[in-house]
């Protein structure tokens, strides 16, 4: 039997279904990575889209299952972030839609580049990003001196 074929749509990146997939991510980070995050810590939130960026979501039945962003680093680079897939969605080609779409939009958006941060612990995500084209690079940005980073980069071919 085939998976159901997702609807990916733009979406306000502080919307209830950003935010409910934000919480779900949230909660396997401090699962896999306890020692980054004291048990009290206040949830994570979506600052607001920023220009030349796109926040999405994939819906399977009507049910917000992955999400992905881009946030704009420079005028020809942009970061894939909030990269998140469900843990009873997994591995039915959802990441990999969410990764296509986002790069189909940063071609669009005129971007040259894609980067990005995973943890080290993320060995699906990192197997994931290695099968799409993205080679690994030293830290960027604010992931520098982040021991638990993996970062990747990879050109985005021009929007036809």
């Amino acid at each position: 039997m085939n998976p159901p074929i997702p609807v990916i749509q733009r979406v306000d990146a502080q919307g209830a279904d950003a935010m409910a997939l934000l919480r779900e991510a949230a909660i396997d980070a401090r699962a896999l990575y306890p020692e980054l995050h004291r048990p009290d810590a206040p949830w994570p939130t979506n600052p607001p889209t920023p220009p030349r960026g796109v926040y999405l979501v994939a819906y399977v039945s009507g049910q917000p299952v992955a999400c992905g962003a881009l946030r704009p680093i420079d005028e020809i680079t942009t970061e894939v972030r909030r990269m998140y897939v469900l843990k009873s969605a997994r591995r039915s080609g959802l990441a990999r839609a969410v990764l296509a779409a986002l790069e189909r939009e940063a071609a669009q958006l005129g971007f040259s580049t894609l980067r990005l941060e995973t943890g080290q612990r993320q060995q699906a995500a990192m197997a994931l990003y290695a099968s799409q084209g993205f080679v690994r690079i030293p830290p960027f940005g604010e992931h520098v001196n982040d021991p638990f980073s993996v970062c990747f980069e990879k050109a985005v071919a021009p929007a036809a």
